[in-house]
């Protein structure tokens, strides 16, 4: 069995196209002795977009543009690709995988090409289930910097050997080989198939993703309560110490309906009202540590900042 580890640069993408310019491979052993890296250059037959929508943010390839131009097209290539992803001797392995698979799918369908048909894993998947953490997407340079992978991040080649080195480091910590890595971690494979792509994915980040859902129909539920107390609130005319003030709480406050609906309830007591908005909010309560953006922009605007403890004071004084 040997490995093929690939990453792929795009002179432009967008939902319904992606221009690929450079497939870079590495191919090795099971025991990740290298028989060929190599980065293979595509006239993506269209101009370079490597910006965002406001022109920043650009990457650079290590190539001069106008180099790709005396490179075959996506379709010249497509076969010498697809006979080295589809090998069934080989086992594939990408970094945040799933977007490259989804790059070759939509240059089939430009190029009116038949679909990839292969199976994958993902090093970024398999390092997170290692370390139980799926809190954010962790890049090439964070995990090699994690398990002591020494590499310097140039080009699409450079990149599939860094992924290479990822998986070999995991096998030494988890002392396994490369077939027992995803069986050991309980990470299943993505496939490619008549255009229809499933993700790599792992138990850890299947109750991750569970327990993520859970939480925010929690809080949903939690502001609806919240909500519709709210609807139900009426300013009290004869005044109090908030007569004339709107107050505006951080979502952590406003999301624990324990504090929030309670608080709310003296706020239009005392005079005052509740909004959601900070546009005409003359006072912000928040937590003292809280460094939100939510908090940051009450402090931008200048609106005065309680804390639940110093509110609840002033309304009972």
């Amino acid at each position: 069995m040997d490995l093929v580890f690939f990453d792929i640069e795009c002179a432009g993408v967008h939902k319904t196209y992606a221009k690929i310019c450079v497939f870079g491979y590495v191919l090795c052993d099971e025991n990740f002795n290298i028989i060929e890296k190599e980065d293979i250059l595509i006239n993506p037959k269209g101009r370079f977009e490597l910006t965002d929508r406001k022109g920043e943010k650009g990457i650079v390839l290590p190539y001069e543009y106008g180099e790709f131009k005396r490179h075959p097209t996506f379709p010249h290539v497509y076969d010498r690709i697809k006979s080295l992803l589809e090998n069934k001797n080989n086992l594939v392995f990408g970094h945040a995988v799933l977007n490259d698979v989804k790059y070759l799918n939509l240059e089939t369908r430009r190029f009116r090409l038949p679909s990839f048909e292969f199976t994958f894993l993902d090093s970024q998947l398999l390092f997170m289930t290692h370390i139980n953490d799926f809190s954010r997407q962790f890049g090439l340079e964070y995990i090699a910097g994690a398990l002591g992978v020494e590499f310097t991040p140039h080009r699409a080649a450079d990149d599939a050997y860094a992924t290479m080195r990822i998986v070999e480091a995991l096998c030494r910590v988890n002392n396994c080989t490369v077939e027992e890595l995803p069986k050991l971690l309980n990470v299943t494979a993505g496939r490619i198939s008549h255009n229809q792509i499933t993700r790599p994915q792992s138990k850890g980040f299947k109750r991750f993703n569970a327990e993520k859902k859970a939480a925010k129909n929690e809080r949903s539920q939690k502001r609806i309560k919240f909500y519709n107390n709210l609807s139900r609130k009426r300013i009290n005319r004869s005044g109090g110490v908030l007569k004339g003030k709107t107050v505006t709480f951080s979502r952590a406050i406003e999301d624990d309906i324990t504090v929030s609906i309670p608080l709310v309830d003296k706020i239009y007591e005392s005079g005052g009202r509740y909004s959601p908005k900070l546009e005409g909010c003359t006072m912000y309560v928040s937590a003292e540590d809280d460094a939100t953006a939510r908090t940051k922009s009450a402090a931008d605007r200048a609106i005065p900042r309680f804390t639940v403890a110093e509110l609840e004071a002033l309304i009972n004084a």
